[in-house]
């Protein structure tokens, strides 16, 4: 088994503990199965065509957004600036 690191935000990481301590699991259980779980809906055909694009992930109702249309606020206030 391969040990790695992980950050998680705080409020999901509550959750995580949570749901272990409900199963009398580890967290580092509920994620191996969890991350088990998640590479089983990805098809291999998907995993083969090679490149990448930001997931979106069950039960997010699509909420993640895309990097490229994330501006910062300095670009806002600039564009808005030079409309004017």
């Amino acid at each position: 088994m391969t040990r790695t690191q992980i950050q998680l935000p705080e409020p999901l990481f509550l959750q995580i503990k949570r749901i272990a301590s409900a199963r009398d699991w580890s967290v580092a259980e509920l994620i191996r199965r969890g991350m088990e779980a998640y590479v089983r809906t990805i098809p291999e055909s998907e995993i083969k065509k090679g490149g990448w694009t930001m997931p979106v992930l069950r039960g997010s109702g699509g909420h993640l957004m895309n990097p490229e249309e994330i501006h910062s606020e300095v670009a806002v206030v600039e564009k808005r600036h030079l409309d004017h």
